[in-house]
């Protein structure tokens, strides 16, 4: 199968890339800037792609048989900090893909963020009412709209959950981030309110490629981990995997109600429920334990590691 993959240098699109090749696909993988060799990938392109026609010129070159977008703007912050770029990934990027998926028939997997959900009413099944608390959540959850409504026979969407995993860039999951936060001395400031249910970017991958190949599969799906942890005991798990101790690698703890203005842009529980798909895929739910004995410490903290 050919498969052109958006966001191919990100933490999901180079786990994909990876998965895609072990299962013998043809992965065209589309990167913004020029970056170092993504394993995986049968053929890199750069391209900026909230340029107007840019998907659409290289989908009409290359005629793939699916479309894997994970390109997107997706911390909430980038989304406010330049809405205008937020925009043009996180919905009309989509948008464009879906219709030429149409135009194709093409199979088109879209990933999408358990941030469309408040957090006030968990655990949330796909077909519960969506109400993002910030700018982020709302334009993913315009852009599952926009997609089922310009490809409805031939689209996927799955609405992924905080990621664990081990990034190109070393600078991108949960880990890495918080390593890096510990070497530079600073204290993550933590909520023991605050329940997430992650798991790793290779393993969502192999449910994008499951849906490439189960076309049958349509709609709008949950996937995410088989825990549900606190923000406070997904760093003290990754703290004691690397056998840290709590002097040199400290947190802030902290409850949601110390912060008020957290309420309004951040969601307390984003537990999802899994079924359909669960039931339906191969692919196995990952404990958080198997999550961390996939994570590997990043170089940029290696001399910081060792001394502490």
């Amino acid at each position: 199968m050919k498969i052109l993959l958006t966001g191919a240098s990100g933490l999901v699109g180079a786990a994909f890339a990876a998965a895609a090749q072990r299962r013998g696909h043809h992965v065209v993988g589309v990167v913004r800037t020029s970056v170092a060799t993504i394993p995986g990938l049968a053929e890199k392109r750069t391209l900026d792609l909230t340029e107007n026609n840019a998907a659409t010129g290289l989908i009409l070159e290359l005629f793939p048989d699916a479309i894997v977008n994970c390109a997107a703007v997706s911390e909430p912050a980038a989304c406010d900090a330049d809405p205008a770029r937020a925009q043009s990934l996180n919905v009309t990027l989509p948008a464009t893909l879906a219709k030429l998926a149409h135009h194709l028939s093409a199979r088109l997997v879209h990933v999408s963020t358990e941030q469309v959900f408040a957090g006030d009413r968990a655990p949330y099944a796909p077909g519960d009412a969506p109400r993002p608390l910030n700018l982020y959540g709302r334009q993913k959850l315009e852009s599952e709209r926009l997609v089922h409504v310009a490809a409805p026979e031939f689209a996927a969407t799955v609405r992924a959950p905080l990621l664990t995993g081990n990034s190109l860039g070393v600078v991108r999951s949960l880990h890495e981030r918080l390593l890096a936060d510990w070497a530079a001395g600073r204290t993550p400031r933590l909520y023991r309110d605050e329940i997430r249910q992650p798991c790793t970017a290779g393993n969502l991958a192999e449910v994008l490629l499951e849906l490439c190949e189960r076309p049958e599969l349509k709609g709008v799906f949950h996937w995410a981990g088989a825990e549900a942890l606190s923000r406070v005991e997904l760093a003290k798990r990754i703290r004691a995997h690397f056998k840290l101790s709590a002097e040199a690698a400290p947190i802030e703890e902290a409850n949601r109600a110390d912060d008020p203005g957290v309420t309004a842009r951040r969601a307390a529980d984003l537990r999802m429920e899994l079924k359909p798909l669960a039931g339906r895929l191969k692919t196995s739910l990952e404990t958080f334990d198997a999550q961390l004995d996939q994570l590997v410490l990043p170089p940029a903290v290696r001399a910081w590691y060792f001394a502490s």
